[in-house]
């Protein structure tokens, strides 16, 4: 009876346990602990691993990060500047959880509150951000909610610019969202001047900033990006690390202690970076053969790669890779440059890795019957 006890308890403590969901190739990944888990390479958009990755959970203020975002793309429109002085209002001085203590009227640079926001995660300067830009936070969450929608973060709702979900049970992302978002933000260079910065001060001193995520004092290569806590949320992060020629973003929602979504978003980093490698594929010539026209100026047209995908794959799995085009055998004029002409699949196995546009190289104008003409003359004057 006691041997039945200790099995029955164990077996509900396993079934208790968040899945991770893996694919035969990646039963070597590390366990992961957490609500929700996603790996994903920043600059392919390839997705390692996913645990729960559509499962909708609280962010805390990794709820920032789309907050980040928008402010980012502000800054290189023009719509913002980093000198820009910016007043603090009663709705961002009265922020709680995270703060750098804004009193209502106080006016700091855009660069200053985006070090607070970046670094200590301070809600009561992104929320004066927020203002600065769309005139009200209100207004600033219309904004996020919609570029969530052009991102294709489908199971993202937002209700405010910083996380802090007391009163509200509708704010919620995922781990594959949050990864999305991450995504988008690490294309803008100039954050990591912000997310990689471990300490710094505001006020002349008067005020402190330390980096919320350890990863970017305590990991090596790490580029961010941003933490979240909060009695709904549990622990997050969404970390990210450039190694190798590869981007990787870790996410880990809804960890038990600090401690272990910093462990887990680690291991998910080390696990990327020893098991998968960023290649080049090279194109055979033979795929790029000039493709007839017809009643067309010139009797070809030269296929041109739109552009080269950036293929993330298994170690190992380089020299199984295979590329076949896919073209007619002909074009019609006129054809246009940049028309599209076909495509290249990118495969190991049975398993398509990538697809890349093949296009017109140049422009072929239509035979007109005076060309024909000419063309006639010119063959009678050889002979």
């Amino acid at each position: 009876m006691k041997r039945l006890l200790i099995f029955v308890l164990t077996l509900c403590l396993l079934c208790s346990l968040p899945v991770v969901a893996l694919c035969a190739e990646e039963s070597d990944a590390p366990a992961v602990q957490a609500k929700a888990a996603v790996l994903l390479e920043q600059e392919s958009g390839t997705l390692l691993l996913g645990q729960n990755e559509h499962e909708k959970l609280y962010p805390a203020s990794v709820t920032k990060v789309m907050s980040l975002l928008l402010f980012f793309e502000a800054l290189e429109r023009g719509d913002l500047s980093l000198q820009t002085t910016v007043t603090a209002s009663a709705e961002a001085a009265k922020k709680g959880g995270s703060q750098i203590w804004l009193k209502e009227g106080e006016q700091m640079s855009v660069d200053e509150l985006l070090r607070a926001t970046a670094i200590g995660s301070a809600n009561d300067a992104c929320t004066a951000l927020a203002e600065a830009l769309a005139g009200s936070e209100q207004g600033f969450v219309r904004r996020m909610n919609e570029r969530a929608k052009q991102l294709g973060m489908n199971d993202t709702h937002f209700d405010n610019c910083t996380g802090l979900d007391d009163d509200t049970t509708t704010h919620l992302t995922s781990a594959y969202d949050v990864a999305l978002m991450s995504r988008a933000l690490l294309s803008h260079e100039k954050v990591l001047d912000y997310t990689t910065v471990w300490m710094d001060s505001l006020r002349g001193g008067q005020t402190q900033l330390v980096n919320t995520n350890k990863l970017v004092r305590h990991y090596k290569d790490t580029t961010g990006l941003k933490t979240g806590t909060t009695s709904k949320a549990g622990c997050c992060i969404s970390a990210s690390a450039k190694r190798g020629g590869m981007h990787l973003i870790a996410v880990i929602l809804g960890a038990e202690n600090s401690a272990d979504r910093f462990a887990f978003a680690q291991n998910l980093l080390d696990w990327g970076f020893a098991s998968f490698e960023a290649v080049t594929p090279e194109v055979p010539q033979t795929l790029l053969a000039p493709l007839p026209v017809q009643r067309g100026k010139e009797a070809f047209v030269l296929p041109k790669l739109q552009t080269l995908p950036a293929l993330i794959l298994r170690r190992g799995e380089k020299q199984n890779l295979n590329i076949t085009a896919d073209m007619a055998e002909h074009v019609e004029a006129p054809v246009e440059k940049g028309q599209t002409l076909g495509t290249l699949t990118f495969s190991v196995g049975d398993k398509q890795v990538a697809k890349s546009t093949l296009c017109a190289a140049s422009d072929v104008g239509r035979l007109t019957l005076f060309d024909v003409f000419l063309r006639l003359l010119a063959s009678l004057a050889r002979r």
